[in-house]
């Protein structure tokens, strides 16, 4: 078994993911990443001294396979996890109001909070009480719930628009990366009875106190070199051929690898032209998953204007925020980092023009940046930051085998059960390992999705 060698064509987290655990079952792993850096879409750059991430990637307690994989790359002491659910959401005009949980158990977890929650009105409550539960009780196992939207679904239980920012879109703009009215009801049932409704601890948040490169990208090196994977950086893979019967090669460059067998965690337009036909007659359908762009603007204050370590926003254009000012290396004032998610509306619009719109929409949330000094404003944009969870899109999500045993597929994108999150791109990485693993012959102490 050491003797052979498996290629993993791709070093973002479903990459890395898939080369630990083939390495970590005795097989000879080469990890080949088309960037000079690993991480994928997760990545930190610096600008002016200030260490900047290029998005604010959060997870829960139920992401237990990103938490493993935190783990096992040695990062558990760089990330914090709350010990029980609590998001300050703060409007304009009505100030802080929270979203936490209790110590009863699931549902009834949020239930005290809900009641005080300022941000919706009485028979907005009495409503989402009866919506829960009928949301509780959807069959995940019923995929024709992939051809309508959640917003339409709930629509259907007298939801306003107030509770739909308030409390709906709150949850499912972050986790799809698509607001209620574009996202599939599927996908966002399983957002809400995996994180929310089942299990109370589940959405007790957490995050990387230092930047991703770091946490990510540097850690998960020393890993994959310890566990002896072959990485090479800057190594683009430009096809795939099958020959001899029982041998991959995969082409880098000028240079053919030859190895027996491939892990292809690419996203999915790369995998779409990459993908032999033969193993997949509907690669090209890959594609037709679209993307959903994620911006982020990282703003800089002369002065502490938060108390927060975070906050997400109702009433304006702001939808979370996060304190970055430790993990960016600020010593004095405050840098912090806007997250906005399914943002074709501000994907294309100049520096300029998105300072103007925000910076003002920071002040009406935080008085204090009224009279602070932004000192720098910075943008960073997503264009294809994940795939678009749509109605329709789950048939279109591939497994991680193929007809071909000897290939397996990786990436958020793929048919994971999970959106396009770090969770869902390692529980892909750790499938098409054990894919791999089954089709070499290797039927013990395989890797678990979870």
């Amino acid at each position: 078994m050491s003797g052979s060698r498996v290629v993993v064509a791709g070093g973002g987290l479903a990459g890395i993911s898939a080369a630990l655990a083939l390495a970590d079952a005795g097989l000879r792993v080469t990890l080949l990443e088309a960037r000079g850096r690993l991480g994928g879409a997760t990545y930190s750059f610096q600008r002016d001294g200030l260490w900047l991430d290029n998005g604010q990637h959060v997870f829960l307690r139920c992401c237990t396979a990103y938490r493993a994989f935190i783990e096992r790359i040695g990062s558990g002491d760089l990330v914090t996890l709350q010990r029980r659910l609590d998001i300050p959401v703060i409007h304009p005009d009505r100030g802080v109001s929270r979203l936490a949980r209790s110590d009863l158990p699931a549902p009834l977890h949020l239930g005290p909070r809900l009641a005080a929650y300022r941000h919706l009105s009485r028979w907005d409550k009495l409503r989402i009480a009866r919506t829960a539960a009928a949301l509780a009780r959807l069959d995940l196992g019923d995929r024709s719930l992939d051809q309508q939207t959640f917003g339409g679904w709930l629509r259907k239980f007298g939801t306003s628009p107030r509770a739909l920012e308030a409390l709906w879109d709150l949850i499912v703009l972050p986790t799809l990366n698509l607001t209620s009215d574009e996202a599939s009801l599927w996908q966002s049932a399983m957002v809400f009875q995996v994180g929310l409704l089942t299990d109370a601890p589940a959405a007790d948040l957490g995050y990387t106190t230092v930047p991703l490169g770091e946490a990510h990208g540097a850690r998960a090196a020393a890993a994959l070199a310890a566990a002896g994977v072959d990485v090479r950086l800057n190594a683009a893979v430009s096809g795939i051929e099958r020959r001899d019967g029982a041998d991959v090669h995969v082409r880098v460059g000028g240079e053919r690898l030859r190895a027996s067998a491939l892990v292809l965690a690419v996203p999915h337009e790369p995998a779409a032209r990459l993908v032999p036909t033969e193993i997949h007659a509907n690669a090209e359908s890959f594609a037709h998953l679209g993307h959903s762009p994620i911006v982020n603007l990282h703003v800089i204050y002369d002065q502490p204007v938060m108390d927060h370590a975070f906050a997400a926003g109702v009433g304006t254009p702001v939808q979370w925020v996060f304190d970055r000012s430790a993990a960016a290396g600020l010593t004095m004032g405050q840098c912090l980092a806007v997250s906005l998610s399914g943002a074709t509306a501000y994907a294309a619009r100049p520096t300029e023009e998105l300072r103007a719109m925000f910076v003002p929409e920071l002040a009406r949330l935080f008085p204090r940046a009224a009279a602070a000094r932004v000192t720098a404003f910075y943008v960073t944009r997503e264009h294809r930051a994940t795939f678009r969870p749509s109605p329709g899109t789950l048939r279109l999500r591939p497994r991680a085998t193929t007809s071909d045993p000897r290939i397996a597929l990786a990436g958020a994108w793929t048919d994971t059960g999970w959106p396009a999150t770090m969770e869902g791109a390692v529980r892909s990485g750790r499938q098409a390992a054990r894919s791999v693993l089954l089709a070499l012959g290797r039927e013990r102490d395989l890797p678990t999705a979870a």
